[in-house]
């Protein structure tokens, strides 16, 4: 993008015109393009110099090509001077293009100011500098809705038959938007569903509408459930942009650490079988002088089998997502998957590349991933456990702390149920390696199913129990993962992660009111309660009563 300031503007464009600032008092001022006028030009930037006529009449002036007027700026007087004025000597009609329009019809969005010496709004004086500086953050923020545009659906769209409008707020991050606050006249789904047939009828496909829970209201709707409110922005605004060709290039390398960090994950699976000087370099803090690293290279190969099960376990995790987001119409944007070299991986930031009609498709896709991850991470989970009572399958098994089951209570239940008292006992545990892609997986799909931000957990609380209840649970998570309570050595690691990359709630879906039943809800309770049980570790006293490791110390 190119911006222009005002002098430098000017001087480009010798139009021979002047803003005479000592007659007029400027209330605001808004750029004219060819899109309010059936054209489109990205190059069109055009200044203008104005005499105000009266309190309802401006002039535009701008430029004029083969396909007619291109654009201007609009000028808002304060009040009335004297009538107006004529051009200055030497602004003809060759040089500029003078439209008259009605000041009600305001259309477009804010544009960059000829240069004066001061600008004077409601009695407040602006040097040059601040009126640029105002006005470039106007342009380079998100476009606003057409204030004609916003007067013609008040007439036209809402009604005594519908809704009542009482009050119009900013809606969206940057007050882009317009919030229609008033009186639900009717079923709320009928009137929403009505409303937004009536929109693309007279707007076309310029504008997404969007039922909300009205903001600070103290009384609930008559009718029962929340009072709701109507947001209106702009589709280009509204909606995620298209993925980039930079994030598809970042997508692959983070795919491609996570390959590493899996195989890692399998190579120290194996470290009762390392060298030596390679456990010790890794485990011992005091250790400076690095090892060969070519005497890995043995142990890669049997590495594989734990790096495709995690491996396996994430991606299967997306396909969930994006089974369940096919049917909705709904688009998701590449996975960004997140290595880790104690889990193998952290998961994927999978991004919404479509607004969500409403609350339950939100529910139904967020949940459809960890559902789908967990269940193959418990299949592998019991599979290993029943081979690792085969002798047979000896020449697969690995040895591994007893104290590591002490991890999770619930996964280290099923342990000790399985494998028994006396296998959990000792030092060292011998497993299947199915165990450990299982493991990891359960714990990566349980720490998503946290309620925070944007993660899956956030997303199906938010979901199915509304904003303020993400809140609530967000601030105790954070305190649970801070104390260690949940995730354990995992806690803080996990917790950087999510303030650095998915702290933010997901934005409101079309329909952001109808509740999603109550068979989603409890679906949602008892996963929380089963990740608070993954996540959950055993602390030493418990342990030992359980037969959970074996703990030397209390």
């Amino acid at each position: 993008m190119t911006t222009l300031t005002s002098s430098s503007f000017t001087s480009t464009l010798n139009l021979g015109f002047r803003i005479r600032p000592n007659r007029t008092h400027f209330k605001r001022f808004r750029h004219h393009d060819r899109r309010n006028y059936g054209y489109y030009d990205n190059n069109s930037y055009l200044l203008c110099s104005r005499d105000v006529l009266s309190k309802s009449t401006v002039r535009i002036a701008g430029l004029v090509d083969n396909k007619g007027f291109i654009g201007g700026l609009e000028c808002y007087a304060s009040g009335n001077d004297g009538g107006g004025g004529n051009l200055e000597d030497g602004d003809t009609a060759n040089e500029l293009n003078l439209t008259e329009v009605d000041s009600d019809k305001q259309v477009v969005p804010p544009g960059v100011m000829s240069s004066g010496p001061t600008f004077s709004p409601d009695g407040l004086t602006y040097n040059n500098f601040q009126v640029d500086s105002f006005k470039l953050m106007e342009l380079l923020g998100p476009e606003k809705v057409d204030p004609v545009d916003v007067k013609l659906i008040k007439d036209k769209l809402f009604g005594y038959s519908t809704f009542w409008v009482t009050k119009e707020e900013p809606f969206g991050d940057f007050g882009e938007g317009i919030l229609f606050l008033g009186n639900l006249r009717g079923n709320r789904e009928d009137v929403f569903a009505k409303l937004q047939s009536q929109l693309a009828e007279i707007m076309g496909d310029k504008y997404n509408l969007f039922m909300v829970e009205e903001p600070n209201s103290e009384n609930p709707d008559p009718r029962g459930g929340p009072r709701v409110s109507f947001g209106m922005l702009r589709k280009e605004v509204s909606e995620p942009g298209p993925t980039t060709l930079w994030q598809y290039v970042i997508a692959v390398l983070l795919f491609v650490l996570t390959i590493g960090s899996s195989v890692e994950l399998g190579i120290a699976s194996q470290i009762n079988r390392l060298p030596p000087e390679i456990v010790k370099y890794f485990t011992d803090p005091d250790a400076i002088e690095p090892p060969d690293m070519q005497l890995l290279y043995p142990f890669v190969e049997p590495a594989l089998p734990l790096a495709y099960g995690v491996l396996g376990v994430q991606l299967f995790h997306e396909v969930g997502h994006f089974l369940a987001a096919f049917p909705k119409n709904v688009k998701l944007s590449i996975p960004f998957f997140i290595p880790n070299i104690t889990l193998g991986s952290f998961g994927a930031i999978t991004q919404f590349k479509s607004i969500l009609p409403d609350r339950k498709t939100k529910v139904d896709i967020s949940l459809a991933g960890p559902f789908a991850g967990a269940a193959l991470s418990l299949s592998m989970f019991a599979v290993g456990l029943l081979l690792s009572l085969k002798p047979e399958a000896a020449a697969d098994m690995v040895q591994v702390p007893s104290m590591l089951f002490q991890g999770s209570l619930f996964l280290g239940l099923i342990s000790r149920a399985t494998l028994g008292y006396t296998a959990l006992h000792g030092a060292t545990v011998s497993i299947h390696p199915l165990v450990i892609a299982g493991w990891c997986g359960l714990t990566t799909s349980a720490f998503n199913m946290l309620p925070i931000g944007c993660l899956d957990g956030g997303r199906v609380v938010q979901g199915a129990f509304g904003k303020d209840a993400l809140v609530g649970f967000g601030l105790t998570t954070y305190l649970l993962l801070g104390l260690g309570v949940l995730g354990g050595p995992l806690s803080l690691p996990w917790g950087l992660y999510v303030l650095i990359c998915q702290r933010s709630p997901e934005k409101p879906c079309l329909n952001d009111v109808t509740e999603v039943g109550t068979w989603r809800r409890t679906a949602v309770t008892v996963a929380i309660f089963l990740v608070v049980l993954i996540l959950l570790p055993v602390w030493d006293e418990l342990a030992e009563e359980l037969g959970i490791g074996l703990v030397t110390t209390f």
